[in-house]
């Protein structure tokens, strides 16, 4: 036990419970810093420096350091953070369960202990990003896409299973249970934690609040609840597992003065899009944001998750509410103990940290004001979640867009006229052959009575028999709705925003209005307690008749897992070469994500998902222009079917209970047959299969030793590719559908695998054979390298004859190249713009560059996640100065390119060199500022990457 600052005194946690803790006014009485003026979040992060100072790896001087933050000029100085625990979703999580086990198997070719390889924190997975929209539209959605699930990830479960019982410490939450951030919030999250330690001679407990990193960006959203958390990349989340702190610089905390209430009709995804769109402009990225202020104090802690939840979209490290009697409520309203709520209520006013702070209580770095009865109804699209768009100004901005040019960020569709339609058969056919691997589709379609061929339903009528691949005719065009989803964790953990949803669709029904045919509606929740209260208030049926059944509870359309389009809407995609658009309540529309024919997106709210859909179309204003016709033929307008906010209110009432919470949180594997059905193997080491295409035993261990090597100087290195602002962690790692032409497709064809059963690339991440030749796979990525071109091709150049001049070119998939280059002991770069990696905490994104033999990556900006994967991978990453970037250069990818001023000395943040040959022979220099940012990077980087460096770091220790 830790005591460096004698600060361990006693409280009451509650329920006769005496407890210990490390007191920060205590602290702050022996003059260590102004900590009562410091920032909540500091203070939590403080906590946790403070009770780790064991003079190795948390010094003294780390306690002393934050204890003084400086608002105005926070101390360039690396905080050494230990959290209390780590969850996982199972895209990122299997991944870094490969890694840990490649790492036993290292562990016991050198001769050591396999178990050192064990995670010294409580883990926590969430299987929920593998649910795909196969089947909606149907009672028997659910039930189709779960036994897809299982059919197609059946070995990456198996592997996780071994997984659970290899490791003592890992608590793997099964599929169909929930959405990994709102089972946190639901479930996991206990607001303090505690644990036994003997003290002056007694056995005692020692509290702490609840803290944890999770490899997914979004696991901001457990900030409404008041514990500090955020991503970041597998390979920083392995390093945690096994001892680590987490390392991050000391940050500027931007506090945001929350005043006034919301308006009617206006819902908490109309805030957090306001809210995204103004911190964006703010530059807020890398800093802490803390909400307070009597307006925060008024919302209820899911408004509160739904704007940290899109913290990666507006940039920021964390985006923090503290602690005050709504988070206690929370947690009573979702069954925790009373235990529990009384030692997380008393702990935090020990602490002196209860309740929201008020204007002027608090040092901030920055201070902004928002009145949130500004907030205005709106949308964010067509392509980034920081583009909002008023509601009102929705068509005019899609129509305006649709002929801007590309190059403005535009559809390019010179002289088209946007209420041009074009008609589609959809005669129920079955999906495509093979797009249910292992299943008849006849047989399933009959056993779910979706008989093809049959009238469309009358949507005023129970649509339990209905057909999830929609019937009748459609006109689409530009701008028509073709997906709306409502998913993802950010909306569909918020009760007020489902419950809208359920309300406006049941006038809609009770209008006799419908949806059209072409659109792809679903209903995937955050968790089994959403149905349980809409079932409850009767508003799931009324969604059903409009299509919105439940099809899984997971990511699905937000991640891309949208599932196929009807084959007739596709077709008509591409022949009319269409801006179709999709409709869901996720946090990210970037380019290609929800599906890749699909290239308008736009974030809205649950009940405007509903409402674009029965208008099926964007191009349109729904505050005056009709939404539709009811059964009688008069025109509906959405204020005829918009819920008032004390209807959402009394469902809301009426529906949740303490007790349904404890019920649906227990027992999962005995809820869980299928998951009971797969077999796993055991033993402390896997024994891996070279006949598996999920899971293959990845090369970073290959040739391993107990030496680091030495930073050197990168000489003769080529472009891999150009581009420019705004590349996203899904188009350097994609994780929707693999196409058979790109070379993820060819290679898993060569294995013998047929293109229906290539699942996703989120899917084969446990296997670098795959995920390698899908970095930079993205359809709509564009090599500037290879003008006028989309996807994953470069130009070759070489082999160079120790010039630039010597050259020919070729263009070629980017993989293929690389794999030319590795041949060629060529090095590898990657120059790029403003916001390079930002997105997803996609580790595949920093893996795949590396395995493809890109030593620097060199942007204009890059994003907090993703540089410290790169880094974390071994690869270099490096800023431009501002103004300069590959084009004011005038680079086209045919030059050469060295980077000097590396070595064993290096520091964080040094300026180094980039040289350029030209193919013309000129040269020139450009100094570039090295984004290693933190001391422990430097080691990182010297031993090639985190893993590297932790593994020596335990053997060396035994």
């Amino acid at each position: 036990m830790n005591n460096e600052f004698e600060t361990l005194q006693k409280f009451d946690a509650g329920n006769g419970r005496e407890g210990f803790f490390h007191s920060l006014p205590e602290l702050e009485k022996q003059g260590v810093g102004k900590i009562s003026r410091l920032p909540i979040s500091i203070r939590i992060v403080l906590e946790s420096v403070l009770r780790n100072c064991d003079c190795k790896k948390v010094r003294r001087k780390d306690v002393e350091t934050l204890a003084s933050w400086d608002a105005e000029k926070p101390a360039n100085e690396e905080i050494p953070f230990v959290v209390a625990r780590i969850v996982l979703q199972d895209f990122t999580g299997v991944p870094l369960v490969v890694d840990l086990a490649a790492m036993r198997s290292a562990v016991k070719r050198l001769g050591g202990d396999p178990k050192i390889i064990e995670p010294l924190v409580p883990v926590d997975l969430v299987v929920d990003h593998s649910v795909q929209v196969d089947f909606f539209g149907s009672a028997e959605a659910l039930r189709l896409n779960l036994e897809m699930e299982f059919r197609r990830n059946r070995e990456r479960y198996q592997f996780l299973k071994w997984g659970q019982q290899a490791f003592k410490t890992f608590q793997l939450i099964p599929p169909g249970i929930g959405i990994v951030h709102q089972v946190n919030l639901e479930y996991l999250a206990k607001g303090v934690l505690s644990q036994k330690s003997e003290i002056r001679g007694q056995s005692s407990e020692i509290f702490y609040p609840d803290t944890l990193v999770g490899t997914d960006s979004h696991t901001t959203m457990i900030n409404g609840l008041g514990v500090v958390g955020w991503g970041v990349g597998g390979i920083e989340a392995e390093a945690g597992m096994l001892g680590q702190p987490v390392y991050f610089l000391t940050p500027e905390v931007v506090g945001v003065h929350l005043s006034g209430r919301l308006k009617e009709g206006v819902t908490a995804t109309d805030l957090v899009l306001h809210i995204t769109q103004m911190l964006r402009a703010q530059k807020v990225v890398g800093k802490f944001v803390e909400f307070y202020g009597e307006g925060a104090a008024s919302l209820p802690v899911p408004d509160r998750a739904t704007i940290g939840n899109m913290s990666p979209e507006y940039g920021a490290t964390i985006g923090y509410f503290p602690v005050d009697h709504e988070s206690v409520n929370y947690l009573r309203a979702t069954g925790r103990t009373d235990k529990q709520c009384a030692a997380f209520e008393n702990y935090f006013r020990a602490q002196q940290m209860f309740g929201m702070p008020r204007k002027g209580g608090i040092d901030y770095s920055v201070d902004l004001e928002l009145d949130l009865e500004q907030v205005q109804p709106g949308v964010a699209g067509p392509k980034r979640p920081q583009d909002r768009i008023n509601l009102p100004e929705l068509g005019q901005t899609f129509r305006s867009l649709l002929q801007k040019p590309v190059k403005d960020g535009g559809y390019g569709k010179e002289n088209v006229d946007p209420a041009m339609k074009h008609l589609v058969q959809l005669n129920g056919s079955a999906p495509r052959d093979g797009d249910m691997p292992g299943i008849d589709p006849g047989e399933e379609l009959n056993k779910a009575e979706m008989v093809t061929n049959r009238p469309t339903p009358d949507p005023a009528k129970d649509l339990k028999g209905a057909d999830p691949f929609h019937h009748g005719e459609s006109k689409i065009g530009h701008g028509s709705v073709l997906i709306a989803a409502i998913t993802s964790c950010t909306n569909t953990s918020n009760p007020s925003v489902m419950l809208a949803a359920g309300l406006l669709a049941k006038k809609a029904v009770e209008r006799g209005m419908r949806v059209d045919p072409a659109v792809k509606t679903s209903l995937a929740p955050g968790s089994r307690v959403v149905s349980d209260y809409l079932t409850k208030t009767g508003l799931q049926s009324y969604l059903d008749q409009l299509g919105f059944n439940l099809v899984g509870y997971g990511c699905t359309t937000c991640i891309g897992n949208s599932g196929p389009l009807h084959p007739k809407i596709e077709k008509a995609i591409h022949d009319y070469d269409l801006v179709a658009a999709s409709v869901l309540s996720g946090n990210r529309n970037f380019e290609a994500r929800v599906h890749q024919n699909i290239r308008a997106n736009f974030l809205m709210s649950p009940p405007l998902v509903v409402a674009f859909a029965l208008a099926g179309r964007v191009d349109l204003d729904l505050t005056k222009e009709p939404i539709g016709k009811d059964k009688s033929g008069k025109d509906t307008f959405l204020r005829d079917l918009w819920p008032s906010l004390k209807e959402v209110r009394d469902a809301m009432q009426s529906a949740l209970t303490p007790e349904v919470f404890r019920k649906l949180y227990r027992d999962f594997a005995d809820q869980n047959p299928k998951w009971n059905e797969i077999p796993s193997s055991t033993g402390d080491i896997y024994q891996w299969d070279e006949k598996s295409d999920y899971i293959h035993e990845p090369p970073f261990f290959k040739d391993f030793s107990m030496e680091a090597g030495k930073i050197e100087n990168i000489a003769g290195a080529r472009a891999l590719g150009i581009f420019g602002d705004s590349v996203t962690t899904d188009h350097i790692s994609p994780a929707g559908a693999i196409k058979a032409s790109a070379p993820a497709g060819q290679y898993l064809m060569s294995r013998g695998i047929n293109p229906e059963d290539f699942n996703s690339y989120g899917s084969r991440r446990g296997n670098d054979l795959v995920m390698t030749r899908g970095t930079f796979a993205n359809v709509r990525i564009k090599n500037l390298m290879v003008p006028g071109t989309e996807g994953g091709v470069t130009k070759y150049y070489g082999p160079a004859a120790g010039t630039a001049a010597a050259t020919s070119s070729e263009q070629m998939s980017i993989y293929d190249a690389a794999i030319k280059y590795q041949k060629e002991n060529v090095p590898l770069v990657i120059l790029a713009g403003h916001e390079y990696g930002t997105g997803s905490s996609r580790d595949w994104a920093a893996k795949g560059t590396r395995l493809l033999g890109v030593k620097a990556v060199i942007a204009a900006s890059f994003e907090r996640i993703h540089r410290s994967n790169l880094v974390g991978m071994g690869v270099l990453p490096l800023q431009f100065p501002e103004g300069t970037n590959a084009q004011t250069l005038s680079l086209d990818g045919s030059e050469m390119f060295s980077i000097t001023g590396l070595s064993d000395s290096i520091e964080p943040g040094k300026t180094v060199t980039l040289e350029i040959e030209r193919k013309n022979g000129k040269r020139d220099s450009v100094p570039v500022k090295l984004r290693i940012d933190t001391p422990i990077e430097i080691d990182y980087y010297r031993h090639g990457g985190i893993l590297q460096f932790v593994l020596r770091q335990l053997l060396a220790s035994k």
